[in-house]
């Protein structure tokens, strides 16, 4: 007989035989102590961890325990510890699984494209750059020029724009934007997309410190040159 434990990862409760979860946990000790240093540690981590929920989804065929077999199909699709750099998991005799085979990850896994509005490319609702990353067209703007003259030549753009603003969700997370974009959902590209992201915030709010600073800096020139000493008139100054 086996235990059996409750869990929550990446939002979802799972039900998880003993042997499934010892694998899991060393699995995920791994992972955090990897990306423990890192920038972007909890989003990087937290989306691995999502994924690994939603695989358990789709590996698990309605049964209501997430068995051994289904947590070493989620990690060869996710990849090992030395697939990204990380200490290999010792490995363990686990009791029930001993006769149970690891087996490929199915055909069914979801690696391909997926439609969603691209919020780090967005001039109205990011659906225009959602597309070109759908159909990997690199320039976002030839898709919104082909919105544009269809409406200038009386065609139905606007609408379908509205209609697929509607209809498409955001790609909010590092696995929806891997998705959208066709590339495996792994931890090295999961991790990747993370560190990109967090470096070109760091871009646009060092610019935008900049762009302050020199702005303050024309005023205070502006002041200056106007004769404003910056000093508070004496009473009686003026009379």
């Amino acid at each position: 007989m086996n235990k059996v434990f409750n869990i929550n990862l990446g939002g979802y409760p799972f039900t998880i035989d003993e042997d499934a979860y010892n694998h899991l946990n060393d699995y995920l000790d791994t992972i955090h102590a990897h990306f423990n240093d890192s920038e972007g540690y909890e989003d990087i981590t937290s989306d691995i961890e999502a994924r690994m929920a939603e695989l358990f989804q789709e590996q698990g065929n309605g049964r209501p325990i997430v068995t051994f077999k289904v947590v070493k199909n989620a990690i060869s699709i996710m990849g090992t510890p030395e697939d990204f750099g990380a200490e290999p998991i010792t490995e363990k005799a686990y009791t029930s699984a001993a006769s149970e085979e690891p087996t490929k990850a199915k055909s069914g896994i979801k690696t391909g494209k997926r439609l969603f509005r691209n919020p780090e490319d967005e001039v109205i609702g990011g659906v225009a750059s959602g597309i070109s990353a759908y159909f990997g067209i690199n320039d976002p703007l030839w898709i919104r020029i082909a919105f544009i003259l269809t409406t200038i030549s009386g065609g139905f753009s606007i609408p379908v724009y509205l209609v697929l603003w509607a209809i498409l969700p955001k790609a909010e997370s590092s696995s929806d934007r891997l998705s959208m974009k066709g590339e495996p959902i792994n931890i090295e590209n999961i991790a990747k997309t993370v560190e990109e992201e967090i470096e070109g915030l760091s871009t646009k709010l060092s610019g935008l410190g900049a762009n302050i600073e020199n702005e303050l800096s024309s005023k205070k020139k502006d002041l200056v040159e106007s004769g404003f000493s910056g000093r508070p008139l004496r009473k009686g100054f003026l009379f």
